[in-house]
């Protein structure tokens, strides 16, 4: 696995690329993806990162970890390329953001555009293997993307952290809630969305309400 990851989030993740836990890591996850099929393709294993530099980020969307179908995972918590048909968790955002916004249905679920706009898109594993969830989950990656969130709730002001689930929210240990803006909810997945609680929560309004408090753009979602 090479670690090629954009410079200015080097600046406060480099150190954990020195730590035994990522050496580790990085050996388990280059065994993964040469015996079997693994998710993202290598080169987008960092793509939340790539595409989104530390001093851009406005708004953190934590998922748990990548698409474990073919062709679905490119690196981005929630977004497929464009072409593949959406999973059922990413058409829950659109039916709220449509509901909440008023936005007609997208034709894609690839979300660059959110990231282009500094929506970083995190998923707490960043590798899975081919059909079967989270099984990449114990490999270490999350102490990685824990200092990643850290990292933003120390040096930086101002954020929306959206945590949606469980697992998301219990990542809010990590966020100063005294200078960023924490929404929580239950997470767009059928089982619990369908259960209450996601629909009708205006988490994309609150978020860009909060932003334009702040003089900054709110996010087009």
């Amino acid at each position: 696995m090479d670690v090629k990851i954009e410079e200015s989030w080097r600046k406060y993740l480099g150190e954990e690329f020195d730590k035994q836990y990522f050496v580790n890591l990085t050996s388990m996850v280059r065994d993964e993806y040469l015996h079997g099929e693994c998710y993202p393709p290598g080169h987008l294993i960092f793509n939340a990162f790539n595409l989104c530099p530390f001093d851009k980020v406005k708004v953190v969307i934590i998922g748990q970890d990548p698409y474990h179908e073919p062709g679905q995972a490119m690196g981005l918590s929630f977004s497929v390329p464009d072409g593949v048909v959406m999973p059922p968790s990413l058409i829950n955002i659109f039916k709220e953001i449509q509901m909440d916004l008023g936005k007609p249905m997208p034709k894609t679920g690839d979300l660059t555009r959110w990231v282009d706009q500094g929506v970083l898109l995190l998923n707490a594993t960043l590798t899975v293997k081919a059909h079967m969830a989270n099984s990449h989950q114990r490999l270490g990656w999350t102490e990685f993307t824990d200092a990643a969130i850290k990292a933003l709730s120390d040096n930086r002001e101002g954020l929306v952290f959206m945590l949606w689930g469980g697992f998301a929210r219990g990542k809010k240990y990590l966020i100063d809630n005294s200078k960023h803006f924490v929404l929580e909810c239950v997470h767009p997945s059928p089982l619990s969305a369908n259960r209450g609680g996601w629909f009708g929560n205006h988490q994309f309004s609150k978020c860009n309400e909060y932003l334009v408090s702040r003089g900054e753009t709110p996010v087009e979602w």
